[in-house]
């Protein structure tokens, strides 16, 4: 079967979405390429290729002969530095330029006049130097049979540089020259690319501060002696050496020691996390002020360090719906613009007004409608929101769950580990043929291995006492298991699971009454059985009544779809104010009524976090994991709540509801930059000076208004 993997490129040249659209075209005209999203606020693009398909070299090729440069960029490497050394050389050439068209323009602030021979000695530097850029990228386009930002620009201050140097050559000194028009425009321009890149690092910190959390060099145990090694060179089994206040270098189980752990930047939890023998270590959070020997689970890609960084980057990369509609437009938007502009120059022509008159308007038109701040819209609010998010301990994996979950009207709770803490204990015992003792035990030998809340609950229970050998077990999802224990074959589960094998299952009542999760252990053969009856009870988790209230408050329907009895998932319930509950249900029961809600055009968004809630998670149009849940549930979900508390939901709806109104207000500022400044321009409204500097303003906008998601907070930290 035909697999694709992903190859990630950083690009560098890019000025507007027409350069996106460009690459684009270039990379997926290679055989084997399946895919390719290039994201201009990012200035990365991720190619999905066919395990045939062209390599890193070939892909890095093609952007190359489209005109940009391009490098493969690795998972492991640190993020970039958060000022390049190219961002100084580019401020060297903004300042410079500034300077020599501040002088040019002092005839206008002062009426001292510039001989036209210094004017064209000011001018040429900034035309020339300082607007390379615009001529590699205009050349590079239109040998690519296209148009961007950099033709606009090109061929604007081009023009009014040209008219300057005919009528200082042709006309008497008198004549009016446009050097500094066209100097001004570049340097505006420059400058608002320079302020736009600057703000856009802004609004990737996240990115960066999850990269700087990875150590160079970790502390391990060997042969009885402690090494300092390079964090590349851990191995699964090593044995970490954790002082206090370190960085933990890779994930780990904690063999000797307490200490308390910083885990926020990776969950959002603000509190220490307390850690002993047999508990999880997150690489990437930092030791308190105990020592810890711990051993490696997980190095390299493998981390949930790593699986953060890749979620937050697969969001950024992503292409929204809304995106692909503005880069459509953006496609034909460059070519009308130029047409736009001959009928401006060929209308004042008509008019009778001068050439010169007619050439400054159409070079107004060029420069205004340079559409930077429409490919930035999109992809800027991402990045903003995402990162933000993810400080919070919200992990949206893919911007298509960020653009439905603001649209969501109703949340579907599983009850067992989402709005319970899922660590249920044995409280009672009914037995109605054999002991409680000997009951206790099969139970345990049928649950030995799993992960399941109950069946821990059983291993808890059974502690310490010998256990028979289970053998040929088989996990029913939603319903229980099986297994066969010298020569009989046993079942523990919900009532479906007895029904199943003809058992009719008794007693219960007040448990289930007081809310417990009941499970009934039954002998299937060789002679049919029941034997006795489990209850288990777990707390509701601290947080779950004001999660609940906070989503009702968002005008949003609230579920509870539970494989538990239905006395136990009302009282649940009723605790929480969820008045629509669904109880007793299988894995599929549950994606069936997800799927019904939908059918009906009910947008739903269901939040789990078991194995028996993957189906569900996946039939929604949202699936939301708690990251204290399984990996299953977390691989199947578009958003993740990186710790149990179920308010981070409420959070995460308005994260996207707030990122969602960022991305209209940046396209109808982007439209509104570009469309109602084009009729100005070509009426005369709008000299070229004035609309370069709106075009910046326009770019600078759109990221700074992105950049105000930084600002959020989830509403769910702990004191």
């Amino acid at each position: 079967m035909s697999t694709s993997k992903d190859i990630d490129l950083s690009i560098e040249g890019m000025s507007c979405a027409a350069c996106v659209n460009r690459i684009e075209r270039a990379v997926r005209k290679l055989p084997g390429v399946e895919n390719a999203q290039v994201n201009l606020a990012t200035e990365q693009a991720r190619v999905s290729v066919a395990d045939d398909g062209p390599d890193a070299a070939a892909l890095i090729a093609a952007v190359v002969q489209a005109g940009y440069q391009a490098h493969e960029m690795n998972p492991a490497a640190a993020a970039p530095e958060a000022v390049p050394a190219n961002d100084w050389r580019e401020l060297a050439l903004v300042v410079g330029g500034g300077i020599l068209t501040l002088i040019l323009n002092l005839p206008m602030l002062t009426g001292l006049e510039i001989a036209p021979l210094w004017q064209w000695l000011l001018a040429t530097p900034v035309q020339l130097l300082v607007g390379a850029r615009f001529y590699a990228g205009a050349w590079a386009a239109l040998k690519d049979r296209s148009a961007n930002m950099d033709v606009l620009v090109a061929i604007g201050t081009s023009a009014a540089y040209g008219l300057s140097v005919y009528q200082a050559l042709t006309v008497a000194h008198h004549a009016h020259l446009y050097f500094e028009a066209g100097a001004t425009v570049i340097v505006l321009v420059r400058l608002g690319k320079w302020l736009e890149m600057r703000a856009r690092r802004r609004a990737s910190a996240a990115i960066r501060a999850l990269h700087a959390l990875r150590p160079a060099t970790a502390r391990v145990q060997r042969h009885g002696q402690e090494a300092d090694i390079p964090v590349a060179q851990l191995r699964v089994g090593d044995r970490l050496v954790l002082r206090p206040g370190e960085l933990i270098a890779a994930d780990a189980r904690v063999l000797e020691g307490r200490s308390q752990t910083d885990e926020s930047m990776m969950t959002g939890e603000s509190r220490p996390v307390d850690k002993a023998a047999g508990a999880a270590l997150i690489g990437g959070s930092v030791n308190g002020s105990g020592l810890l020997l711990a051993e490696v689970t997980a190095v390299g890609t493998e981390t949930v360090l790593a699986g953060i960084i890749r979620a937050v980057e697969n969001a950024q990369l992503g292409k929204a719906p809304v995106q692909r509609m503005a880069d459509r437009v953006t496609a034909v938007f460059v070519p009308v613009i130029l047409l736009i502009a001959l009928i401006t120059l060929a209308g004042w022509l008509l008019a009778g007004a001068g050439t010169d008159q007619a050439i400054i308007n159409a070079v107004a038109v060029l420069v205004i409608a340079c559409p930077c701040a429409l490919g930035l819209a999109t992809p800027a609010a991402i990045m903003a929101g995402t990162g933000t998010a993810a400080r919070q301990g919200i992990l949206i994996r893919d911007v298509e769950a960020l653009e439905l979950l603001h649209s969501v009207q109703a949340i579907a709770f599983d009850k067992t580990g989402t709005l319970t803490e899922g660590k249920p204990r044995l409280v009672s015992q009914q037995t109605f043929t054999g002991s409680a003792a000997e009951h206790l035990r099969l139970a345990a030998a049928m649950q030995k291995g799993s992960e399941h809340p109950l069946a821990k609950a059983v291993l808890d229970a059974a502690a310490g006492q010998a256990l028979p050998t289970a053998v040929d077990m088989q996990a029913v999802p939603g319903q229980g298991v099986q297994a066969e224990i010298d020569g009989a074959r046993y079942v523990l589960g919900n009532r479906q699971l007895l029904a199943a094998h003809g058992i009719t299952p008794e007693g219960g009542v007040a448990e289930q009454a007081e809310g417990h999760s009941l499970a009934w252990l039954a002998r299937v053969a060789p002679t049919p059985a029941l034997l006795g009856l489990f209850a288990f009870g777990d707390a509701l988790k601290p947080e779950a009544a004001a999660a609940v209230a906070q989503l009702h408050a968002q005008q949003l329907r609230v579920l509870m779809l539970s494989g538990d009895n239905v006395g136990s998932a009302e009282k649940v319930a009723a605790t929480l104010g969820i008045r629509e509950v669904h109880a007793g249900l299988s894995p599929t029961d549950k994606a069936a009524i997800v799927a019904r809600l939908h059918g009906e055009g009910v947008r739903v968004a269901m939040v789990g976090d078991g194995i028996n809630d993957a189906p569900a998670l996946a039939a929604a149009d949202v699936g939301i994991a708690m990251g204290s849940g399984t990996d299953v549930a977390m691989h199947t979900a578009g958003v993740t709540l990186m710790r149990g508390d179920p308010r981070l939901l409420a959070g995460a709806i308005d994260i996207s509801r707030r990122t969602w109104r960022k991305i209209l207000q940046n396209l109808f500022w982007a439209f509104i930059f570009n469309v109602a400044g084009i009729p100005l321009a070509a009426f005369g409204k709008l000299n070229p000076m004035i609309a370069g500097a709106m075009m910046a303003v326009s770019s600078v906008f759109v990221v700074s208004n992105a950049l105000l998601l930084t600002r959020w907070k989830s509403g769910a930290q702990h004191a």
